[in-house]
């Protein structure tokens, strides 16, 4: 566990430049707010530090919520293969692995 939240955090924190093996999704209804929305949106993620039992079971460091404009945006980090088409055989190996972190409105999740 202590692996996966130190790759979760060091590609956190890199937003929103982010490099090979990491990718980032937002969905359409965050899209419609607009690029410079979505940046404050990525700075609130990347300096995110809200974590705890209740949003953080495994202590992984892979969920968060947040309040922006009026919504209730949530965050999600899932490690997939290399391929993104399934999950990663091993998440504490980036050379395996595919960072994938998308930002949704909660009504969404």
């Amino acid at each position: 566990m202590a692996r996966i939240r130190d790759l979760n955090d060091i590609f956190r924190r890199k937003l929103p430049s982010v490099g090979k093996g990491f990718r980032v999704h937002v969905t359409d209804h965050v899209a419609a707010l607009g690029s410079v929305e979505i940046a404050h949106v990525l700075e609130t993620v990347r300096t995110f530090d809200g974590f705890g039992p209740d949003n953080d079971p495994y202590g992984e460091h892979d969920f968060g919520a947040l309040d922006h404009s009026g919504n209730r945006l949530f965050w999600k980090i899932d490690c997939y293969d290399k391929w993104v088409q399934f999950g990663s055989p091993d998440p504490t190996d980036p050379s395996v692995t595919t960072r994938v972190l998308t930002i949704m409105r909660a009504d969404e999740y």
